[in-house]
C-alpha cells in the first residue's frame, strides 16, 4: 500500500476524535492493526481505521465490552473470508464450465489429428490435468472434513 495514503497515529487520533493513548490501547488488545511501519518504527494506519474506531465507539455506547467488540470484528472477518472463498469457488466453477465447453468444441479437431500428434498432445495435458484433479480432490476432502466437525 502506498505510504501517502496511510496516516500516523497522531493524525488518526485527531481524525477519529480519540486520544493517541486510546489508539495505542486498541492496537495492543488487537482491535486495531497498523498496515505497516516506517523505517523509524512509526505505525501507519489506513483511512478505513477511522471508520473502525467510530464503529468501536458506537458499540461501546451500546454497552458492549471491548472483548465483545473484538469478537464482533473477528466474526465479521470470518464472514468476509467465507464470502471471498465462496466467490472464488464460483469463479472456479464458471471457469471449469468454460473449459469443458471449449474441450467439447475441440473434440472434432482432436479426432482428426493423427495418432502421433494426439499422443503428444495428451502427454502434455495429462500432467497438468492430473495436478488439477489432485488439487480438486484435496479441496473436496478438506470440505468434507470441515462439514463433519
Amino acid at each position: 500500500m502506498d505510504r501517502r495514503n496511510l496516516i500516523r497515529i497522531g493524525e488518526l487520533a485527531r481524525a477519529a476524535n480519540v486520544s493517541q493513548r486510546t489508539i495505542d490501547y486498541y492496537t495492543t488488545i488487537g482491535l486495531l492493526e497498523p498496515v505497516q511501519r516506517t523505517d523509524t518504527n512509526y505505525r501507519l494506519y489506513s483511512h478505513e481505521t477511522i471508520e473502525r474506531i467510530k464503529r468501536i465507539n458506537q458499540l461501546k455506547q451500546e454497552k458492549y465490552s471491548l472483548e465483545e467488540i473484538k469478537q464482533y470484528f473477528s466474526q465479521l472477518s470470518k464472514v468476509i473470508a467465507e464470502h471471498d472463498i465462496a466467490a472464488r469457488l464460483t469463479e472456479l466453477q464458471l471457469h471449469m464450465e468454460k473449459l469443458e465447453r471449449e474441450a467439447k468444441e475441440l473434440q472434432p479437431m482432436i479426432d482428426k489429428l493423427k495418432a502421433k500428434h494426439t499422443s503428444s498432445l495428451f502427454n502434455r495435458l495429462a500432467t497438468q490435468s492430473a495436478a488439477c484433479v489432485e488439487v480438486l480432490l484435496t479441496f473436496i476432502d478438506k470440505g468434507n472434513n470441515h462439514f463433519m466437525m
